[in-house]
């Protein structure tokens, strides 16, 4: 890569505006979540409504039509441009500098993918640009084994998974184009990124260099084979977990396929978190798990093993779980193989016979945070939970939340029952509480508290546990409060202390009520 043609580069495409919210305003919102969804016609129509010509097949640049139409064209549409079309978006880099970078081919067509990206977390927003391999919209045929991956639902899903706590050392395990080593980079003095192929790397050293981002090193190798002996504060990854067949005639995708059988490339990076996390580090991971038995319930005791035999604590969120059929039709969709043809049929039939090989009844996926324990004689802490609703909303994600959730524990953990009767606590700023009723009643029937952050979780509540939480204002302790809701409702204080203090835990791990 040509560091000093990267430089115009990046500079060309910060003076031409080429933003999300650029493009949003130039083919509007109904355009823009077309093209989410590889649908470019929307886009391409309101460009030409705009009058937005110069890029297209007729080959006719125009110098006066904005530069972020013109790129939008070439890397988000696919359409070739003339040299007089390049040099007008890219007046530094220069048609002849777009195609020694390997941005265009002769034809003025893209060979790369390169688009906006925007973000925002407790740091504040940040517009990136990402350069991964051009999609198969753009290709016209189905994806290379090599393709690198752009950002994606599980680009941004991990993201979101990321905390934002400052941290010396990061390892972003897997990298592809780059995105979560930008992520990270704004929270620690330094990342190493690693990945098995060159050609990702290739990428993510473009995306790093067009985002002026100097404080991460790339490292070619499997996994943790690049950082052997090395320990990080933080691990992020989305580790190539899908689950395919080890059979011949079956496609292998390098951004998704850790040449694995089953979900053994997940059990492999959550046990090898354990001898590269420093202590109280974490990690924050993406993946896919098997359940094996006839009732379809140790998907999740099978990932808690995994965590507990590695000496680690861990939270596991399932947001998914698909029946095997189900997940087959996913991923062979996603390489481009349409349904119903033959080439379906084979493929999806080697799917279902390596699912019904190791009794596979369904498959889960969802997020793993683990932790290293500051000490051995430590609490352990290993939370397995099914969340399929919506998530909360809130700038940082669910990263700080999960490590808040960690760091309750250990409060929680110091503490006897008698020491939480003396805390003071306070209900959360994003807990609001939901009550109904039937007609002409005086007293609820239902009563639901709602999380508006973190997981948004709602939780069903009695008389009890709603005084409590409604009362809990940093004021009174959990004891004077327990006493006092045992006058109210006319109950044994000591039979509503037994009810509410493990429930009283509960809501403080997931942060709807908090130690003062």
């Amino acid at each position: 890569m040509d560091a000093a043609l990267t430089a115009l580069l990046r500079a060309d495409l910060l003076d031409a505006g080429y933003t999300v919210d650029r493009l949003r305003q130039l083919w509007g919102d109904e355009a823009d979540a077309a093209l989410a969804r590889g649908d470019r016609v929307p886009a391409r129509r309101a460009l030409e409504a705009l009058g937005a010509a110069g890029v297209g097949t007729s080959a006719v640049g125009s110098r006066e039509q904005g530069a972020a139409s013109i790129l939008a064209r070439v890397f988000l549409l696919g359409e070739p441009a003339p040299d007089d079309a390049l040099t007008t978006a890219l007046p530094r880099l220069g048609a002849q500098g777009a195609r020694e970078l390997g941005l265009v081919d002769d034809a003025g067509r893209a060979m790369l993918d390169l688009r906006p990206y925007s973000s925002i977390d407790a740091g504040g927003a940040v517009q990136w640009f990402i350069a991964s391999d051009l999609g198969e919209v753009s290709l016209g045929t189905a994806l290379p084994a090599d393709h690198v991956l752009g950002v994606g639902g599980a680009s941004l899903t991990l993201a979101a998974l990321i905390p934002t706590e400052p941290v010396d050392s990061v390892l972003d395990l897997g990298t592809g184009c780059g995105i979560q080593s930008l992520h990270a980079a704004r929270h620690a003095q330094r990342v190493v990124a690693t990945d098995i192929s060159s050609r990702a790397l290739e990428r993510a050293r473009l995306t790093l260099a067009l985002n002026d981002v100097t404080s991460v090193e790339l490292r070619l190798g499997d996994l943790f084979e690049p950082v052997a002996g090395e320990r990080f504060d933080r691990i992020v990854s989305n580790p190539p977990f899908v689950i395919t067949p080890r059979v011949e005639g079956v496609p292998v995708y390098e951004y998704r396929d850790g040449g694995r059988v089953g979900d053994a490339i997940v059990e492999q990076v959550v046990r090898g978190a354990a001898d590269h996390l420093s202590p109280g580090g974490t990690a924050h991971l993406l993946g896919n798990w098997e359940y094996r038995d006839a009732m379809g319930g140790d998907g999740l005791a099978r990932v808690r093993s995994w965590i507990t035999e590695a000496g680690l604590d861990g939270w596991v969120v399932e947001r998914e779980r698909q029946s095997p059929a189900e997940y087959a039709a996913t991923w062979i969709r996603d390489g481009g193989t349409r349904v119903g043809s033959p080439e379906y049929d084979e493929l999806a039939t080697a799917w279902l016979d390596d699912f019904a090989a190791r009794g596979v009844t369904a498959v889960g996926f969802g997020y793993v945070v683990l932790r290293q324990p500051v000490r051995a004689d430590a609490a352990r802490f290993v939370r397995t939970e099914v969340i399929n609703s919506p998530l909360g909303s809130a700038p940082t994600g669910i990263g700080d939340h999960v490590l808040a959730g960690f760091r309750a524990h250990d409060r929680l953990a110091a503490l006897d029952d008698t020491a939480l009767l003396a805390e003071r606590l306070s209900v959360a700023g994003d807990v609001t509480e939901e009550r109904h009723y039937w007609p002409g009643d005086e007293n609820p029937t239902v009563i639901r508290l709602r999380q508006g952050g973190g997981f948004a979780r709602t939780i069903d509540a009695d008389a009890a546990l709603a005084g409590l939480v409604g009362a809990s204002d940093g004021e009174l302790t959990v004891g004077e409060i327990i006493g006092a809701l045992a006058d109210l409702l006319e109950v044994d204080e000591g039979a509503l202390r037994d009810d509410l203090l493990p429930r009283v835990r509960e809501l403080v791990v997931t942060g709807l009520l908090t130690l003062d």
